[in-house]
């Protein structure tokens, strides 16, 4: 059964895909270099879906760990995890792992493995999507001045990140359904 934060990151990704569809109704030839914005934010709100996710995940699997409770402890558990998710911001590697290892003792990076994708290809491309993401948000990724330029996201590989982080999702879902 999916968790909460599966289905919200349902909800939340499809403002991804709602771009990327805008973006091809809107494409005609020669395609109006304004338009390449969209992808742009495409890959943001697909991350922006997935930091929520990691956020959302954690605290479900503390919740199931330490329960609801009024205890001094569980209190502290959640008040330390509500603090540490304050400054968690782009899912990188490095920043998902120690989340998960602290609040649950478990390398979640560990499980991220479907098909033909191995745990160290998974790991750098999310480390390669994070790092783009930070690119797009706070460089632009437009192309400066009047000379073509490659684009910061092609559609194809728009499509193919999309997929990998919905598949990170289900991953991250197995392991922690596994586990608690």
């Amino acid at each position: 059964m999916p968790s909460k934060a599966s289905l919200t990151f349902d909800h939340a990704i499809q403002d991804a895909v709602d771009l990327v569809n805008h973006f091809d109704r809107l494409n005609t030839l020669p395609p109006p270099p304004e338009n390449e914005v969209l992808k742009r934010a495409s890959l943001v709100m697909a991350l922006a879906a997935l930091e929520t996710y990691f956020e959302d995940r954690l605290v479900e699997a503390v919740d199931v760990l330490i329960g609801k409770g009024e205890s001094d402890l569980a209190r502290f558990m959640q008040n330390s995890l509500t603090n540490d998710l304050k400054s968690f911001h782009t899912p990188s590697t490095d920043r998902v792992r120690p989340m998960f290892q602290k609040y649950l003792g478990l390398d979640i990076t560990e499980g991220w493995h479907w098909n033909q994708t191995e745990v160290a290809a998974a790991r750098s491309e999310l480390n390669a999507l994070a790092k783009k993401r930070g690119d797009i948000a706070h460089r632009s990724g437009r192309p400066a001045g009047g000379s073509p330029a490659k684009h910061a996201v092609s559609r194809d590989d728009l499509r193919r990140h999309i997929h990998f982080i919905r598949q990170l999702v289900a991953a991250t879902d197995a392991v922690l359904d596994r586990q608690l």
